[in-house]
C-alpha cells in the first residue's frame, strides 16, 4: 500500500488532499491527457501521412489497427503487471517504452516501420494506462476523496481527445511528424514529475510457489488481440476472414477460462466478475463507447465528406464536446454526492441518447448551429457517464487488484470503441446506393441509428443498478485473502 493510502484519516480529509496527492494526480492526468491527444493528433494526421509515405488504404488502415490491437489486446496483461510486480514500476517503464516508440514513430519513412511504432506505442499504453489508474484507487481514500480524484482523471482524459483534434490539426499543417515528436516532450516532462512524485513501494508480495501465470496471459492476449483484430477489420476484409478470426478468438477465450479455473495464482481471478456492478460498469462503458467513438466518427465523415469542410475546421467544430473537461471536475462530483453513481450514469446514457436522437434528421444544409445541440449533449453526457462508470468499476475492489479491475474497464471501453467504427461503418456503406449527397446522406441517417441503439441499450443494463445501495460491498469483489 502506499504512504499515503497508510496515513490516518483524520491526516486525509474526504474533501481535502496533500501535496503529495496533488502531484501524483496532476502525473498521471498528464499521462491519461498523453494517451488521449496521442490518439486524437494521429487521427487528424492520417490523410497526410498517406501522401507523403505513399501508403495504399489498407497499410493507412494499420496504422490506425495496429495501435488499436496492441492497446486492446495487452490492457488485462497490463492491469495485473501492475498488481503484480509494482504500479510505479509498470508506469515508469512503460511511460519510457511510449516516449521512445512515439519518437521513432516520426522519424518513420517507410509504413512498416510506423506500423510497428504503433503498435509497441499501443502496448506501451495498455501496461501505462491500468498502471496509473490504480496507483490512483490505491493512493486516494475510497469515497469522496477518490471520487473526486477519479472524476478530474476522466475530465483530463476526454479533454486530452478533444485538445488533439484541435492540436494534430494545426501541427499537421506545420508537418505531420509533429504528431508523434509533440508527444516526447510531453512524455519527457511526465516522466520526470513521476520520479519525483510518485511515490515508490515495495514489490507485492506473493504466496511462495505462485508464479506469474504466463499460459493465462498468453491465452487472455491472444483471445482478445484475435477478437479486436476481427472487430477492426469487419468491413475491410471478407465475412468468411472475420468469422474465422473471431471464432479463433473465442476459442482462445474458452481456453483461458479452463486455464484460470485449475491455476494456482490465476492472471485474472474468476470469481471478480461475479459482482454484478462491476460487470454492469463494463457492459455499459463498453456500448456507451461504441455509441460514442460511432457517432464521431459519423460526424466527421459528415462534415468532411459532405460539407467538405478543412480538416482544421472540423477540429474547432468538434471542440465543443471537450466541455466534459470542465464538467467532469467541476458538476460531476456534486451531482455523485447528491444522487450516487448508478443515478448519474443513467441520466448520462440517456442524454448520449438523445444527442443522438437529435442528430438523426441531419440535413444537407445544416447551419452549425442546427448541430450544436448534438455536440453539447455529447459532451454532457460523457461528463456523467465516464468518471462515475470509472468509480463503479473499481469501486470495493480489493487493493491487488484495482489493476485488473481498471484494465476491465479500459478493455471495454476499447473494445466498444472498435466494435462502434466497425458497425457505423458496415450499416454506412451497406446504406449508400451511390456517392450522390442524398446517397451519402441516407448512409449518415441510417448508421447513426447504431449508436442511439447502444446508448439505449447501456442504459437499460444500468437501469439494474438504480436500486442497488450505494454503501453495499458485493462480496465476490473482495479477494479472497482479505476476506475476514
Amino acid at each position: 500500500m502506499s504512504a499515503t493510502a497508510q496515513r490516518p484519516t483524520e491526516e486525509l480529509p474526504d474533501t481535502g488532499w496533500t501535496r503529495r496527492q496533488w502531484g501524483v494526480l496532476l502525473v498521471l492526468c498528464g499521462a491519461i491527457f498523453l494517451e488521449g491527444i496521442d490518439v486524437a493528433m494521429l487521427n487528424v494526421a492520417l490523410p497526410s501521412i498517406r501522401a507523403d509515405l505513399g501508403l495504399s488504404t489498407g497499410s493507412l488502415q494499420w496504422v490506425m489497427s495496429a495501435y488499436v490491437l496492441g492497446y486492446g489486446g495487452f490492457m488485462l496483461l497490463g492491469g495485473r503487471a501492475a498488481d503484480l510486480f509494482g504500479r510505479r514500476r509498470m508506469f515508469v517503464f512503460w511511460l519510457s517504452v511510449f516516449l521512445v516508440f512515439s519518437g521513432l514513430g516520426g522519424f518513420a519513412t517507410e509504413g512498416w516501420t510506423l506500423i510497428v511504432a504503433r503498435f509497441v506505442t499501443g502496448v506501451a499504453a495498455a501496461f501505462m494506462t491500468p498502471a496509473g489508474l490504480s496507483i490512483i484507487t490505491t493512493g486516494f481514500a475510497e469515497g469522496p476523496q477518490r471520487n473526486k480524484a477519479l472524476l478530474f482523471y476522466s475530465g483530463t482524459a476526454a479533454g486530452g481527445f478533444s485538445v488533439g483534434l484541435v492540436v494534430g490539426g494545426l501541427l499537421t499543417s506545420v508537418g505531420w511528424r509533429w504528431v508523434f515528436f509533440a508527444p516526447v516532450v510531453l512524455s519527457a516532462l511526465i516522466l520526470v514529475a513521476a520520479l519525483a512524485f510518485v511515490p515508490k513501494s515495495a514489490r507485492p508480495e506473493r504466496v511462495a510457489g505462485q508464479g506469474f501465470d504466463l499460459a493465462g496471459g498468453v491465452t487472455i492476449t491472444s483471445a482478445i488481440v484475435l477478437l479486436v483484430l476481427g472487430v477492426e477489420r469487419a468491413t475491410h476484409t471478407s465475412a468468411a476472414w472475420t468469422a474465422a478470426t473471431v471464432g479463433a478468438g473465442l476459442v482462445m477465450l474458452a481456453a483461458f477460462v479452463a486455464v484460470e479455473r485449475r491455476s494456482a495464482a490465476p492472471l485474472v481471478r474468476l470469481g471478480i466478475l461475479r459482482a454484478g456492478s462491476l460487470v454492469r460498469a463494463n457492459l455499459a462503458g463498453l456500448l456507451f463507447a461504441a455509441g460514442f467513438f460511432g457517432f464521431q466518427f459519423l460526424v466527421v465523415l459528415y462534415l468532411q465528406e459532405l460539407r467538405e469542410w478543412s480538416t482544421l475546421q472540423t477540429s474547432f467544430a468538434m471542440l465543443i464536446m471537450g466541455i466534459d473537461a470542465l464538467l467532469s471536475p467541476l458538476l460531476t462530483p456534486r451531482l455523485v454526492n447528491r444522487f450516487g453513481n448508478a443515478r448519474v450514469i443513467f441520466g448520462g446514457l440517456l442524454l448520449a441518447a438523445l444527442a443522438y436522437a437529435l442528430f438523426l434528421p441531419v440535413a444537407a444544409d445544416w447551419t452549425y448551429a442546427m448541430m450544436l445541440p448534438s455536440l453539447v449533449v455529447v459532451g454532457l453526457a460523457f461528463s456523467l457517464a465516464y468518471g462515475p462508470l470509472t468509480i463503479v468499476a473499481t469501486e470495493g475492489v480489493a487493493e491487488e487488484e484495482q489493476g485488473l479491475a481498471g484494465a476491465l474497464l479500459y478493455t471495454s471501453f476499447q473494445f466498444g470503441a472498435a466494435l462502434g467504427l466497425s458497425a457505423v461503418t458496415a450499416v454506412n456503406v451497406a446504406a449508400t446506393a451511390s456517392g450522390s449527397p442524398a446517397a451519402m446522406l441516407d448512409g449518415y441517417r441510417a448508421a447513426l441509428w447504431v449508436p442511439l441503439a447502444a446508448a439505449l441499450l447501456a442504459a437499460v443494463i444500468s437501469a439494474f443498478g438504480l436500486r442497488t445501495r450505494r454503501s453495499a460491498l458485493p462480496e465476490a469483489v473482495v479477494a479472497p485473502s482479505l476476506r475476514a
